[in-house]
């Protein structure tokens, strides 16, 4: 390859990690005119089209899918010979691009930070707090690196890593008349006044499909209130608007303090994963990558149950 490969594999890395040339022309110091010159170059000497833009998007194409990983492979190798040659190692810098629905990103995103910025100081991260269908929305545009979600993906292009185990529990508040069980049945839960998370969120998809198991329709369940917040849903519990099926994590706090119950539905399946998800369209950059190796770490296969 003619001229100056590194430079124009190096920018093709970064508008592939990426998704756009902007987004690429910024992290890399360059005007988004020299971004484009060098993908122009790079496409020229491989007589191929790199990109498929359409309605001012972009993704790879075919072609670009095949070059990415030796381009990656290159450019390591690049800066492995600099590192094993001078004896000095760059700290890593980039962005890290995370989508959480709630009880991820509230609870366990924080930890998960701390430990990962421990490790990679440089690395900017910026984390999108929503539900988990707008979360595997935001990956499959490529607006959002990683996901982690309380369901697993229904989406063809996801890929997806069980990292975690949560339980959805019944939640009280302590001077209700089930204070004192630890369980319920299902025929007792659906003659209670239930508050839950809106339609779209891991926890609301893991107990309507608890409830199809078992038979039972979800429009069954008394649904007096809709809440789009874990801490709203647990201040109307604790004001006696009704019941609420919610996550162990989310009210771990209030249970340990006594202000609020949990009870286990003896005939539900309640039990779900926490999920690291991405669409295997979109290259996952390296501060992406050594995230997702800190989730694994300790993960099952994601073909587990």
């Amino acid at each position: 390859m003619s001229g100056e490969p590194l430079p124009h594999l190096d920018t093709f890395a970064h508008v592939a990690e990426l998704n756009s040339f902007t987004a690429a022309a910024r992290e890399l110091g360059i005007s988004q005119a020299a971004v484009s010159q060098r993908i122009q170059a790079l496409e020229k000497e491989l007589d191929a089209s790199l990109f498929d833009r359409r309605a001012g998007r972009i993704q790879l194409s075919e072609a670009g899918r095949r070059l990415y990983p030796l381009a990656r492979q290159i450019l390591n190798l690049h800066q492995e010979a600099r590192t094993q040659v001078t004896g000095v190692k760059g700290p890593l810098t980039g962005e890290l691009r995370l989508g959480a629905s709630s009880i991820p990103g509230e609870y366990l995103l924080p930890q998960l930070l701390e430990e990962f910025r421990e490790h990679q100081p440089q690395v900017q991260v910026r984390a999108l707090i929503s539900d988990s269908a707008a979360i595997q929305a935001e990956v499959e545009r490529g607006q959002v690196q990683l996901g982690l979600i309380g369901a697993r993906p229904d989406r063809l292009n996801m890929e997806a890593v069980r990292f975690g185990v949560d339980t959805l529990l019944l939640i009280v508040p302590a001077n209700h008349p089930l204070h004192k069980k630890r369980t319920i049945t299902l025929s007792a839960l659906l003659e209670q006044p239930l508050i839950l998370r809106e339609q779209g969120s891991g926890a609301r998809s893991c107990f309507e499909r608890a409830l199809e198991l078992s038979g039972h329709a979800p429009s069954e369940i008394k649904v007096i209130l809709e809440l789009g917040s874990n801490e709203a849903i647990k201040e109307a519990v604790h004001r006696g608007l009704g019941l609420a099926i919610l996550s162990r994590l989310a009210v771990q706090k209030e249970l340990e303090s006594g202000s609020l119950h949990a009870l286990q539905v003896s005939d539900l399946q309640l039990e779900r994963g926490m999920f690291a998800i991405w669409d295997r369209r979109h290259p996952l950059p390296i501060p992406a990558r050594l995230f997702l190796d800190l989730l694994t770490a300790t993960a099952k296969p994601e073909s587990e149950p």
